[in-house]
């Protein structure tokens, strides 16, 4: 017997037929090389084959959010705040999921039916480095623990009620803890991207979850040894680069490093903690995301899976 799945799966090709093709890409090169993030590999061509028709579906997707919010105000017979359409992106880390947040958010805030598409990412729900430290969970950070979930709620929850001026705290990758002095302001996007490896994650203690706010759901996909690859080369990217700067948290730790040493390091941080985490908390969340994008070794997207209706 056929094991049922609730998704529709497309190769890469389907999924490309799928778009408008007399539409013109609203994307060049330049713009392109400024979204990748360090270590991604993204052609225009993936854009046009892969992203233009999720975004297209996407806007679609949108389009039915708001004509429903029209209908079921009018039968309630009271004017009700224009809410954002929210956009939940997971999967691992070093998978890629910012620079599809960044990719997504620039093809999208150019349909002029939905132009102001703010991103923001659960990095900044963090707790600081000094509450890791007080809690003893210092190497846990990443893990649903070590997140301020109480915090995160609020914001979603203010930003679904169309709350005006909605702050998030922000993150430093290079002093690798909260920006005690700086703040996102959210105000009244018609789309907000919120992207983090933790956004599909449930605790059942919990009676609501970050990913109830969201009006669609999209997982970043790979197999887990081309992740730990891609993780790798860029933690030796990050040594020769960011890590060399005195300003950043990993500058004494990492920066005199030989290549050799910097690998077994970075080997054994993915088994240690991103492994982990990644089997524990971020995969078995995969299955409640509507859209799995699925990364090949160089990569490319060469599958993709949308849930059933």
């Amino acid at each position: 017997m056929r094991r049922y799945s609730p998704y529709i799966e497309f190769d890469r090709r389907d999924w490309a037929d799928l778009s408008d093709h007399s539409t013109p890409l609203p994307l060049t090169e330049q713009e392109l090389e400024q979204l990748k993030g360090l270590n991604e590999h993204v052609s225009l061509q993936e854009v046009q084959e892969v992203y233009l028709p999720l975004t297209h579906l996407i806007h679609m997707y949108v389009g039915a959010s708001q004509q429903l919010h029209e209908l079921t105000s009018s039968f309630l017979r009271k004017k009700a705040r224009k809410t954002p359409f929210i956009i939940g992106i997971a999967g691992s880390v070093a998978v890629g999921k910012s620079t599809t947040a960044r990719l997504l958010q620039t093809l999208l805030s150019r349909w002029h039916t939905h132009q102001k598409v703010d991103l923001v990412t659960t990095d900044g729900f963090l707790y600081p480095n000094a509450v890791l430290e007080e809690k003893g969970i210092m190497n846990r950070k990443g893990f649903p623990e070590s997140y301020d979930i109480k915090r995160l709620i609020t914001f979603m929850g203010d930003i679904k009620s169309g709350k005006p001026n909605v702050r998030a705290p922000r993150y430093s990758h290079l002093t690798y803890d909260i920006l005690q002095d700086e703040e996102s302001v959210i105000n009244n996007p018609d789309i907000l991207i919120v992207e983090g490896i933790n956004v599909l994650q449930v605790k059942k203690e919990s009676p609501l979850f970050v990913s109830d706010f969201f009006d669609f759901s999209i997982f970043i996909d790979a197999d887990e040894k081309d992740i730990a690859r891609w993780y790798i080369e860029r933690f030796q990217l990050l040594r020769q680069t960011a890590f060399q700067n005195p300003k950043s948290y990993f500058h004494g730790r990492f920066s005199n490093l030989s290549e050799e040493e910097a690998h077994a390091a970075a080997k054994h941080t993915w088994k240690s903690i991103n492994a982990k985490n990644l089997h524990e908390n971020i995969l078995p969340t995969k299955g409640r995301a509507q859209l799995i994008l699925k990364k090949e070794a160089d990569h490319a997207i060469q599958h993709i899976y949308l849930r059933k209706l």
